[in-house]
């Protein structure tokens, strides 16, 4: 089954919950990373079938536009099929504490 990783970066923490709880929700992914980044920004990033995680970007993007005051999708990124070279380098991999919800969703 083809995966894809799902990016979505925003401005402040109650944007990337709403984003990151819409995109769980929405489809069949896990959440496999989250970290902070300058200046209030916060990205989240998903994995799964490309399908999947195509429409739970979607999700997260509309969740994070209805939100009040300040919040702010600032950029997100779709990869279908990350090549193995961006797994090893960069932080979208499965970890030992994400990939146990892949199997619940679909691994």
């Amino acid at each position: 089954m083809p995966l894809a990783v799902g990016v979505i970066e925003t401005q402040g923490f109650p944007t990337v919950l709403a984003v990151a709880d819409a995109m769980v929700k929405a489809g069949r992914v896990t959440l496999v990373k989250y970290e902070r980044a300058e200046s209030g920004r916060q990205f989240v990033a998903v994995r799964g079938p490309v399908s999947e995680v195509k429409q739970a970007v979607a999700a997260g993007i509309e969740a994070g536009e209805k939100l009040p005051n300040n919040a702010e999708i600032t950029t997100y990124y779709i990869v279908p099929n990350p090549p193995d070279n961006l797994d090893a380098v960069l932080p979208i991999y499965f970890s030992n504490e994400s990939e146990a919800f892949w199997s619940v969703v679909g691994g």
